[in-house]
């Protein structure tokens, strides 16, 4: 593991000053770009991609050629800590991932530690490779799934709209959901404790789902498991940059920040940049927040808000990124135009 202070996304996670913010964007490793897709079709299948530390390596890398980002984030998926655990995944065309579901505390019996970083190895391996191909300047962040949004994938058995058989069993036995909870944390700590060791120099828990909960269990199953896995990384890795990013969870963002240890946050679209320039900048480095569909759309409100952005986010530590991931449907070129910007901006 090594931190070189040279590196402008770490400098940002330190709240040093800068004079421009460093940039990555989730999900800059995708379909957009076809030299992706010609990698992806060689690989066979997505998971065989992810396991692949060769091509999973490879794609890492293209768009740091082509924009050169600030950081690079390890290509992988976050429903590789189930796999792992052995509960099948498969993702089928059209659908997406597909898991066989687990939806009670006496089912957790199919779920074992013992394969666990066996077959987890080719993404340490990844992590190893990129540590010594990246660029100088660029940081590498290794990442997971949060417990909560990992948990919905392998209750519902795919991708939901209302999370029926997660709240189900959730609100009706809590005491057994916090059994699954528990060991997708310490699965979790684990897999990100690995992947710091073999280079990453940061890392970002994605908490896509977290905003589909009532504030009530918020801190049960999003804030809670988010600390407990800061605190385990920093217990052997003490001021270890942890990114989180919980997803839609308006006003609950800043008990977020103030409970979990983070030390950044990254905004989804909907957070007003005004709330989080006076809230949450003064806390934490903030990340975020362009609207993907904005980086599809292009032209001049691409641009606009690019600039409004930058501009809100100036008096503070700030990394631009995008609200969510880039979309299949973005065009490369508008990319490369935000990457100019970015690069070209200094702050007053």
């Amino acid at each position: 593991m090594s931190a070189k202070p040279a590196k402008r996304f770490l400098k940002a996670l330190r709240q040093e000053k800068l004079d421009r913010p460093p940039f990555w964007l989730m999900r800059q490793a995708g379909r957009y770009l076809p030299e992706y897709r010609q990698t992806r079709a060689d690989a066979g299948s997505f998971l065989d991609l992810c396991y692949n530390p060769s091509l999973a390596e490879e794609v890492t890398l293209q768009p740091l050629r082509r924009y050169d980002m600030d950081a690079a984030i390890l290509f992988a998926d976050i429903l590789l800590i189930p796999d792992a655990l052995g509960q099948p995944l498969a993702y089928k065309e059209g659908e997406g991932p597909v898991l066989d579901p687990v939806r009670s505390a006496k089912e957790l019996s199919k779920l074992t530690f013992d394969n666990l970083h066996n077959r987890l190895n080719p993404v340490y391996e990844t992590v190893n490779r990129l540590s010594g191909s990246i660029p100088s300047h660029c940081s590498l962040i290794g990442f997971a799934g949060a417990p909560w949004t990992v948990a919905t994938y392998m209750v519902e058995g795919r991708g939901s709209k209302d999370y029926v058989e997660t709240k189900k069993w959730a609100y009706s036995d809590p005491e057994g959901f916090d059994q699954l909870i528990e060991l997708l944390v310490q699965a979790t700590i684990e897999y990100l404790i690995k992947q710091i060791e073999a280079g990453a120099e940061a890392v970002q828990i994605f908490d896509t789902w977290a905003g589909v909960l009532p504030d009530d269990k918020f801190e049960r199953w999003v804030t809670q498991p988010t600390a407990k896995i800061v605190t385990a990384i920093r217990a052997k890795y003490p001021d270890f940059p942890v990114i989180g990013f919980p997803k839609g969870v308006g006003g609950n963002l800043l008990e977020f920040v103030e409970k979990t240890g983070v030390t950044a946050v990254s905004l989804d679209t909907s957070v007003s940049l005004d709330w989080a320039a006076r809230e949450i900048q003064p806390i934490v480095t903030v990340q975020g927040n362009l609207d993907p569909i904005l980086l599809v759309a292009g032209g001049d409100a691409m641009v606009s808000r690019i600039h409004h952005i930058l501009r809100k986010f100036s008096g503070g530590s700030h990394i631009f990124n995008l609200g969510h991931g880039i979309i299949p449907q973005t065009p490369p070129e508008n990319v490369e135009l935000l990457a100019k910007i970015v690069q070209d901006w200094k702050n007053g």
